[in-house]
């Protein structure tokens, strides 16, 4: 963590235009004396690392969030499943009824005797 914070800083010190871009980051080459120009980039090390933290925490967050979104979405989808199975199950019910001949009902109707 600390090599990517040192890295950064110098490729950002190395830039003078690029280095005033980012908020937050001093510029230390104006710095003539070592201890000056030490801190400044300590102080920069350690704005990065602050910031690498803030959107590590706000990247956790963001996926804590969508994991949750995520299993209550698979909880609708689970039930909407179910639902669907249950009224798939009443159709082939009413459907296999309709084939069946009714055994109360006779299938042609029966003569009557003449009565002459």
């Amino acid at each position: 963590m600390v090599r990517i914070g040192c890295l950064a800083v110098l490729l950002l010190a190395g830039s003078l235009a690029r280095a005033q871009d980012v908020a937050g980051i001093e510029l230390c080459t104006h710095e003539s004396r070592m201890d000056r120009r030490t801190g400044c980039l300590q102080s920069n090390v350690d704005y990065l690392h602050k910031l690498i933290s803030k959107n590590a925490a706000d990247a956790q967050q963001k996926l804590s969030a969508a994991a949750g979104e995520i299993s209550a979405l698979k909880a609708t989808v689970a039930t909407l499943q179910a639902a669907v199975a249950a009224q798939q199950a009443s159709v082939d019910k009413l459907q296999a009824a309709a084939r069946k001949p009714d055994a109360s009902k006779p299938d042609a109707p029966a003569s009557k005797p003449n009565a002459k």
